[in-house]
Order: structure tokens, then sequence, then C-alpha cells
């Protein structure tokens, strides 16, 4: 029997014995940590359940199972659980509203609204995981997105359907960065996914960074990092399932996931708490597998589809870029953007560091004449970073090295070209002017 045949006959036996038993009620008997154990009820991994709690309901979702024994990850407070309660589970449960009627509004991972705006009507909803794009038939990226940051726009060019990674630790500026481009995209919708932050960045995020303008054309999904680690995992999903939603009304989606480090850490919660193994510093392959299963849900559609281009968030934890989350996020994305605690410490914004960072679909989406000017401004930055001891100390002689020479020349118009303002907003044209005017007719040509 094929793989296909044996999926398709262990999906009927499902069928039968949930209509055969239609939610026929368990009862908890064990609950560990954030972790509930129930028997006597038959559910599919990804089935959300309903228990019984002293003070009400609770919702919790089927995470694996054990010989007759179901484990629950819930996805509220888990307050008020008593031994013996009934668990119920649930085949008519809805998932997220999918609706153009999303923008401009706030939900969390579960898809119920947070703004206090009412509730989301809507005809469909993304209850179940779809299946992946046949890559064969995904549009090729072929043109630039404008996110109206001069130095992405200019040096770490970003085309339409491209993954990107945002590198950061703590406090360098990523948000900012990821509000500066809802401000300043040529997209025509913005889904931005908060997972594990603080409740107060959240609001921040959305009533500062991203402001009332900015609202009218995306949908926040927020997550905070005092939810269930469920709830964490699920924000990401829903950001990239509600992204997926406006793709195929043929738009243009700009996604900002922050961050995809909070995923794996949650993953890794509800791996380690149902038994899973640790591996890669306390990671269970199960994160590992996910990672790339979550990225490739981005991208460009079918034929007659829009696109989704993501800029997903990675901590690295002590700035160190051989993080496993790091690492092994870098290898499945088509680029990444490093943000240095060096250049935000000496107040230099968006704290961009262009010698290690790159784009890998810049090649298809810009001109030779492009790629040359952007090439000779990031040889001339790291010919002054390599030499920048020596300049300091006065120990570099002039003459000794043409291009170091023109790199010390040049660094102050560099640095200025390099940075710009919170709310300032720089098209993608006028990028290319400011590039083409940086250096003299004998560089870059």
């Amino acid at each position: 029997m094929s793989s296909s045949q044996l999926a398709a006959t262990l999906q009927q036996q499902l069928q039968y014995i949930q209509k055969s038993r239609p939610n026929l009620a368990g009862r908890l008997v064990r609950v560990v940590g954030l972790t509930l154990e129930a028997t006597g009820c038959t559910a599919a991994i990804g089935q959300t359940c309903h228990v019984e709690t002293a003070s009400g309901q609770l919702f919790a979702e089927v995470v694996g199972f054990a010989n007759d024994r179901i484990f629950l990850m819930p996805k509220d407070d888990v307050s008020g659980v008593v031994p013996g309660a009934k668990v119920t589970p649930l085949n008519d449960f809805k998932g997220v509203p999918l609706t153009m009627a999303l923008l401009g509004r706030v939900i969390d991972g579960a898809g119920k609204p947070l703004d206090g705006k009412g509730p989301i009507l809507s005809q469909e909803f993304g209850g179940s995981k779809k299946p992946p794009i046949n890559p064969l038939q995904r549009q090729p990226i072929h043109a630039p997105l404008d996110v109206g940051v001069r130095a992405i726009n200019s040096i770490i060019t970003v085309g339409k359907g491209q993954r990107m990674g945002l590198f950061a630790g703590s406090g360098v500026g990523k948000s900012v960065l990821l509000g500066m481009m809802t401000r300043g995209t040529a997209a025509d919708v913005i889904v931005v996914g908060l997972v594990g932050e603080r409740g107060r960045e959240v609001k921040e995020f959305i009533d500062e960074i991203l402001g009332e303008e900015g609202r009218k054309r995306s949908v926040v999904v927020a997550a905070p990092a005092d939810v269930s680690p469920l709830m964490r995992l699920k924000g990401c999903e829903t950001a990239v399932q509600v992204a997926e939603y406006f793709r195929e009304q043929g738009l243009d989606v700009l996604l900002l996931l922050d961050s995809i480090t909070r995923y794996a850490q949650a993953q890794r919660e509800i791996a380690l708490a149902v038994g899973e193994p640790p591996a890669t510093k306390g990671y269970p392959p199960s994160v590992f597998a996910k990672l790339p299963a979550l990225v490739e849900r981005a991208g460009n559609g079918a034929a007659g589809q829009g696109s989704i281009t993501a800029f997903y968030t990675v901590l690295s934890e002590g700035d160190d870029l051989q993080d496993p989350i790091a690492d092994a996020s870098r290898a499945i994305l088509d680029g990444h953007i490093v943000l240095s605690r060096q250049l935000a410490d000496s107040g230099h914004f968006p704290a961009i560091d262009i010698e290690k960072s790159i784009s890998r679909v810049m090649p298809a989406v810009t001109s030779m004449e492009h790629q040359k000017l952007a090439r000779a401004v990031k040889q001339l930055y790291a010919s002054y970073q390599q030499s920048k001891d020596l300049i300091s100390i006065g120990a570099y002689v002039k003459g000794a090295d043409p291009q170091l020479d023109a790199a010390v020349t040049l660094m102050p118009k560099i640095r200025g070209f390099l940075q710009q303002e919170m709310k300032e907003v720089v098209p993608y044209d006028e990028s290319l002017t400011q590039l083409d005017k940086l250096l003299p007719a004998h560089l870059g040509r």
C-alpha cells in the first residue's frame, strides 16, 4: 500500500470513529504545568476541545497523544481546572475569520478582536492549514518592492515575494525599522505579527509606530509574552494565514513577523511539555521542522495571485549570529539584514550593517548599473571598517591604498546616506537617484 493510500485509509477510519462517536466526552486525568491529559475521547492532532472548569470553560488544542491519553495545550489560563473535568472534542470549531474587514483591526492568535471595535463578520474561516504551493507553480520574483527605507531600497534591494530575516539583539531598533517599512512600503496590505512581545510594546507599535494612517491598510496579530505558548505559536501562524488570504485576492502583501525566535521558543515549550527530547541548546527537532514550513508559506503565489514579501525578525541572544535559530533561519531565507549594536550605540539609525547584510534576489530585480553602485558602496564601507583602528590612532598613511583613500574621503557622505529619520519616507526611485549621486563618476561605474 502506498503512502497516499495509507493516509486516505487512516483518514477514513478517523472520520468513521468521529461519526460513530460524535463529540464523545472524555475526562481530565492529569495536569502538569500547562499540559492537560485526558482519556476517553478521540480527537485528532490540532483539533480544539472544550474543557469544563469550576469558573466556566476553557478551550485547548490537541498537541499529542500516548496510548489512550491525549495531550492538550490550553488557549487560555488554566485556573479553575478540576480533576475529572469533562473534555469534549469540537468538530465545528470556527477558526480565524478571513475577510477584507480585517483591515484596520487588531486580533489575537485565535482571530478574536482585541481592539474593542466589535466582532469581525466573515463567511470564510481559516480553520486548517492549507497544503503547500507547488514550487513549480509559484510566480518568479522579478520586481523590486519599495519599503521606503533608503539603505534597503538601494543597497539591499528586496523583491516582491522575497523572505528576509531581520537579525538583531534587543534594543537596537528593529521595531522602529519595521514601523518605517509599514509607513513607506508600496505593498497593498500590511500584516504585522507581534508575538512574544511586552504588552506595552504592542500598544506602542500600534499607536505610535504604525499610526492611524498605517492602520487603515494593516492587520495586526498580537500574542504578547503573557499568553500561553500555544497562542504565541498560533499568533505567527494566524499572521501568515491572513497574509495568504490577501495574496489569494491578488494583492501584494508585506508580512512583518516579530519574532520568529518567539515562535521557536513557543514550540520548544509545547514539545518539551509533551515529552519530545531536546536537541540543540534545548530545542527539540520539531522546531527545526516547523521553521521552514512556516517560512515557505510566504512568497509569490500561483498565476493570478499576489505576493507575500516577508520580514522575519530573529533575536540573536547576546548578539550571537550563530544561535541555533539564527543559523537555521539564515539557511532557509532569501537574505538577511543585520542590525548592529555598535551602530545603534553611536546613534546611527537605522542601524543596518550593510557589510553583513545581503539580499539573494537583488540581482534578479535590479539593473547591472544599480548592482555596481551598491557593490561599490559596500566595498568602500568594508574597506573603511577593516582599517578603522589604524585610522583612529593616526597610523593610516594617505596614498598607500587608493580605495581606502576614497573610503576615508566619502565615509561621512556614506554614513549620512545610510541614516534616515524614523518618520522619513524615501521612495525607491529617489533612493536610486541619491545612490547615483553618492559616488564620484570614476567609482562604481
